[in-house]
């Protein structure tokens, strides 16, 4: 469904208090251009200031366009209040947010749906969790990945090398989650893959990342020079068709609307591993979301007006 910008006002929501409040505020700034650009009327609003709040309650906007990452933001919180104000948001609904969040419960769906990722085991308390991290890992092999259930932007993610290793890096894990995922380590390329659209979703190019330190960590994700961004990926033309098909059936599976990007490995022996799914992926000048639709000839600015337009598409139900 085309917009016309100039006749819409757009709430940028951008900030709040996750530990992801930086990256947050960037992405927000670099939408806020892009809208901008594209003719929209911006307003930016960050729930961290309450009268922000007022001000999004009091309106009138035409839709949110939320660039929120971490807790109260990209959970589901903030998509239900928008639920009850009656304003279209981009990105993915309150249950989509809320499961992608949360890596324990997306590998549930993940496994209804036959998509395969790593075996795992969740840690719910503290207590008791050295010895059944450590029963894990001899089960399916050193090393082993521990990473809270709910931080996104690999924060609090530790790759364990060894026994020595493992009640630090759950320390850590524990300190920013009630809840921690131990996963069995894949080693191989990492992938991303963006999907954008309703009913008739699409992905876009394949990104191969090409991290600086031993995997795609925060300084990874964000510092200039910390990654290098193949794309489109230099993987053939099956492994790439299977890699977009299995991108598609995770946006599915979790419901997603608008957007959503799922994050894989390519292990050994070329099979594809779907680590989690992102539904308010990056919107900084580094960030992989815009890098795949430039590769696809959508600009920055065509990008978010493609979120605007499935935002208020999924709201009129068209």
């Amino acid at each position: 469904m085309p917009v016309d910008p100039k006749t819409l006002h757009v709430a940028v929501i951008a900030g709040g208090t996750s530990e992801e409040r930086d990256i947050s505020l960037a992405s927000g700034a670099g939408s806020q251009e892009a809208l901008a650009e594209a003719g929209f009327h911006v307003t930016w609003l960050d729930p961290a200031r309450p009268e922000d709040m007022k001000q999004l309650v009091e309106g009138p906007y035409d839709v949110a366009f939320l660039c929120m990452h971490g807790k109260g933001g990209e959970d589901g919180t903030m998509q239900g209040m928008l639920e009850i104000l009656g304003i279209p948001y981009t990105g993915p609904g309150v249950w989509s947010s809320a499961t992608a969040m949360d890596k324990v419960k997306s590998k549930v769906f993940y496994g209804r749906a036959g998509i395969p990722t790593p075996p795992s085991v969740a840690l719910n308390a503290k207590e008791g969790a050295l010895s059944l991290a450590a029963a894990f890992a001899q089960e399916h092999g050193w090393p082993i990945v521990v990473k809270p259930a709910t931080e996104g932007s690999a924060l609090g993610v530790c790759i364990v090398d060894s026994p020595d290793q493992l009640e630090r890096a759950l320390d850590e894990a524990f300190a920013l989650d009630a809840e921690v995922l131990v996963e069995r380590f894949v080693s191989g390329r990492e992938i991303t893959v963006a999907v954008l659209g309703n009913d008739e979703a699409f992905a876009l190019p394949i990104i191969e990342i090409v991290p600086r330190n031993k995997f795609y960590d925060f300084e990874s994700k964000y510092a200039p020079g910390g990654s290098q961004h193949l794309c489109p990926a230099p993987l053939g033309e099956e492994l790439t068709e299977q890699a977009m098909n299995l991108a598609l059936a995770t946006h599915a599976a979790l419901e997603c609307r608008g957007v959503s990007r799922t994050d894989m490995i390519i292990d050994q022996d070329g099979s594809l591993w779907v680590l989690e799914t992102n539904t308010l992926p990056g919107m900084t000048s580094t960030s992989l979301l815009p890098d795949a639709a430039r590769a696809a000839g959508i600009s920055f600015p065509e990008l978010c007006t493609k979120l605007v337009e499935y935002a208020l598409e999924e709201k009129s139900g068209s």
